[in-house]
């Protein structure tokens, strides 16, 4: 029996990785740390009408467990490291326009946060297997070159990225100075089920339910690269599970290798739920804003014969289908998808 213990694991990418290991391996041990923030919900978790959010900590199986807790709780976190053959990291404030006024938060957790549970594995390095770091591509910025490698320049240009790239390269010191059994994965952007409000995709698609208006960033020609959840969940599948020696100390991009601009994404969701594109508006630019992003993920297919399974349309079709299908899950995030930020010029928009 393997035990992990998956921080964050109440979010979004978190709980559909917990979800498909809970599925595929019944003899596994499955351990999740969550603050549960706004973002992360108990009712994420597998079997979820069957777990008590009164016990935490109790588990509802014998290899399921949930603890309510923050990373930076260094004696909780050393407890459940201790107990873990594989620790995967997804624990982090991951909003780039929510990091654009409340960035203190984002430094705490993203790399305070991560420097406790790179310190428990240091500490635990005899029973830890190896140590997952989930990163993300906005440690990027804006490409400089068609395909962006793992070579490619670190230039944050968020609170958030700026965060997320000072845990990245954290956890990269930590394997070069104590040889610790680390792997970084840097995941282009993601959609799917059980995805929170604030993010794009499901933004949009619940307007489309609501009739209400898609707002688009500038003139929508930033470009994203897309990945469906369930292969970013067989990437990490393969990399918990693969030969260590192939990837330690590695950084690793999770992405499709093409791009689509967010006003061609808001098209494709009105014409795929029968709207008209008449409901499609457009905003002031976010600050911060990345314009263009598109993976090269061979080192991905190269260590671990990985490539994404998902067509965008097709993983959009499941998505749309899922939200139509969990009005009572999305609803009471409805208050948050607007999120009141001040531009470089001083004006105060909601994006």
């Amino acid at each position: 029996m393997k035990r992990f213990l998956i921080t964050g694991g109440a979010g979004f990418i978190g709980s559909n990785f917990v979800r498909h290991l809970y599925d595929r391996y019944p003899s596994y041990h499955i351990c999740v740390l969550d603050s549960l923030t706004y973002a992360g919900s108990v009712e994420n978790f597998p079997n979820e009408g069957d777990f008590s959010s009164d016990t935490p900590g109790m588990p509802k199986s014998g290899r399921f467990e949930f603890w309510y807790g923050d990373v930076q709780n260094g004696s909780l976190v050393d407890s459940l490291v201790e107990r873990a053959d594989v620790v995967v990291h997804f624990a982090a404030q991951s909003h780039v326009t929510r990091s654009i006024y409340d960035n203190y938060n984002f430094f705490l957790t993203d790399v305070l946060g991560t420097q406790v549970v790179a310190n428990a594995v240091l500490r635990h390095r005899k029973r830890v297997e190896r140590f997952i770091h989930i990163s993300t591509s906005e440690v990027y910025g804006t490409a400089e070159t068609p395909q962006m490698d793992e070579r490619h320049p670190l230039m944050p240009m968020s609170p958030y990225a700026s965060a997320k790239a000072g845990a990245d390269r954290l956890v990269y010191s930590y394997w070069s100075t104590y040889d610790l059994p680390a792997v970084i994965v840097r995941p282009f952007n993601q959609f799917g089920p059980r995805q929170h409000l604030e993010k794009m995709i499901p933004r949009f698609i619940t307007s489309c339910l609501l009739d209400e208006q898609l707002k688009v960033h500038g003139d929508g020609s930033a470009l994203r690269d897309w990945t469906y959840v369930q292969d970013t969940c067989d990437f990490l599948d393969l990399l918990v599970h693969c030969d260590l020696m192939k990837v330690v100390g590695q950084a690793i991009n999770v992405g499709t290798g093409r791009s689509l601009s967010i006003l061609e994404i808001a098209r494709m969701v009105v014409r795929a739920m029968g709207k008209s594109e008449d409901m499609i508006i457009h905003v002031g630019e976010r600050p911060g804003q990345v314009f263009r992003h598109t993976a090269d993920a061979s080192k991905a297919e190269r260590l671990l014969g990985w490539k994404p399974a998902t067509s965008f349309q097709g993983g959009l079709e499941q998505t749309i289908a899922w939200y139509r299908a969990n009005p009572k899950w999305w609803s009471r995030q409805l208050w948050l998808r607007d999120i009141l930020i001040e531009t470089a010029t001083g004006k105060k928009e909601l994006h």
